[in-house]
């Protein structure tokens, strides 16, 4: 059951950027923006840790879990320094991703030449 659930999370998130791109003259940079943004917002409330609850694996794959993720690390750091955690621990909890990504696409530009 939870491939299931995880599949219509993930697959809801996906519809709905689909036709926001779709039905609208945004870019996918706006949409993907408009997305960690709406992530930050449903994680306030702990609506997005609803979401995980349901979803499961399906809702930490779309983009919209980074922006929880990153807005998650922001209340921890408000709690342990005051507003001074925000600029301190905003991507403490996506640091590793984003030098992953780094780093596999520096490799993957060092091994493959783009064609001409």
């Amino acid at each position: 059951m939870s491939i299931i659930t995880a599949f219509i999370g993930c697959g809801t998130v996906c519809l709905i950027g689909q036709m926001i791109f779709d039905n609208t003259k945004f870019t996918p940079g706006h949409v993907t923006s408009l997305f960690v943004v709406a992530g930050c917002f449903l994680d306030i409330g702990n609506i997005y840790d609803k979401f995980i609850d349901f979803a499961g694996a399906g809702a930490y794959l779309p983009i919209t879990s980074f922006g929880h993720s990153m807005m998650d690390s922001v209340m921890k750091g408000i709690e342990s320094d005051g507003l001074l955690g925000i600029p301190l621990s905003i991507f403490d909890s996506v640091s590793g991703g984003i030098s992953s990504a780094i780093l596999f696409a520096f490799l993957v530009a060092v091994i493959f030449k783009p064609k001409s």
